[in-house]
This record gives C-alpha cells, sequence and structure tokens, in this order.
C-alpha cells in the first residue's frame, strides 16, 4: 500500500481485511448509495461477514474506484461498470495470451522432439 494507492495492489489481498459498506464509501470519497448502484448493475457483490453486513475487499474496491472515476466523468453507473468488466475481462485475456506465448516460445527452444 502506498499514500497513492491506500487500497493496495495486490490480488492475494482479496478477501481479507474486508471494509463495511460505509469504511469502503469513505475510502472511495463516495457514497453507500454508489457501493449498492454499483453491487445492483453487478459489477461487484459484497462479502457477507457472519451478522449479514455487506463487506468490500481490496480487490473490489479497486474495481469500484475504477467505475467511480467513469462515473465522475459524466458515464451512467450501468455503463461504467460493464466498462469495468469488459477491461477486466480484456486483461485477464490478455495475460492468459502471455503465459501461452510463453510456454510456445519454451516449446520451440526446446527444439523438436525426436523418437
Amino acid at each position: 500500500m502506498t499514500a497513492e494507492n491506500p487500497l493496495g495492489d495486490r490480488l492475494e489481498d482479496d478477501d481479507y481485511p474486508a471494509y463495511t459498506m460505509g469504511r469502503a464509501a469513505e475510502m472511495l470519497g463516495t457514497t453507500p448509495g454508489f457501493l449498492r448502484a454499483i453491487g445492483e448493475a453487478r459489477l461487484i457483490t459484497p462479502l457477507r461477514s457472519e451478522g449479514g453486513h455487506r463487506r468490500y475487499s481490496r480487490y473490489q474496491l479497486r474495481i469500484a474506484a475504477r467505475a467511480r472515476e467513469l462515473v465522475d466523468r459524466g458515464t451512467p453507473v450501468e455503463a461504467a461498470c460493464r466498462i469495468v468488466i469488459l477491461e477486466d475481462q480484456l486483461e485477464e485475456a490478455q495475460r492468459i495470451n502471455d503465459e501461452y506465448r510463453r510456454a510456445a516460445g519454451r516449446t520451440a527452444a526446446d527444439g523438436p522432439k525426436t523418437s
């Protein structure tokens, strides 16, 4: 975590700590209503504590922060959520492609197999 990125940047922190809706909204500089709206748009599904309270992971807050940037620029909430989801899918596809290319490069470097 840094001062510029208080939410951290590691996906391993997905579940802990999880922040209450009020604290999550405060960290994003928004209202709990915004978190509810992006939840209704199915961008993020809050975790539930034992008492049934909504809680948000660092990863979810990073996603919500990206949606918030788009909404602040005038994008409707529903569209912002779809954009963030598509961006996330694109990043995942690029990661898989990079892994495939690295594996193919290693196979090519090993040379042809002879029986």
